[in-house]
């Protein structure tokens, strides 16, 4: 397996809770885990995250309220955006922001792209684009 030079890391409340949403609704799949350290390293295609359940002794630099990651959002190119929203949407997940297309300008071009944005179990902002 490859890993990725940048794979967030997030603290999250129940482990098991995470897993259900990447694995069953998000159809992301458990690389490796260690039930022991409530650690579990999850990926979509080239998209890896990891996820630590919050004990106290991890790496902490204040309070963790909900929503996790506040003025973060984790962009997930997937090759699939509408099958995904029309998951989410079947799950009956709350979408952050529906799916639309954005323009975003790049310096004299606009890059075009369909996305949407959903929040995890724990609040951190998901944004899935094609």
């Amino acid at each position: 397996m490859k890993f990725n030079s940048l794979i967030p890391e997030l603290t999250v409340r129940d482990i098991e809770r995470t897993k259900r949403f990447y694995t069953e609704i998000l159809s992301f799949r458990v690389e490796y885990e260690r039930p022991e350290d409530g650690f579990a390293f999850l990926s979509r295609g080239d998209n890896q995250l990891m996820f630590e359940q919050e004990r106290g002794d991890i790496w902490r630099t204040g309070e963790l309220e909900y929503p996790f990651g506040r003025g973060v959002n984790f962009e997930m190119t997937v090759p699939d955006v509408e099958a995904l929203h029309k998951r989410l949407m079947d799950a009956g997940a709350a979408l952050f922001r529906p799916l639309r297309e954005s323009r975003y300008r790049s310096g004299d071009e606009f890059i075009v792209q369909k996305e949407f944005l959903v929040q995890d179990p724990d609040g951190y902002l998901l944004r899935f684009t094609d």
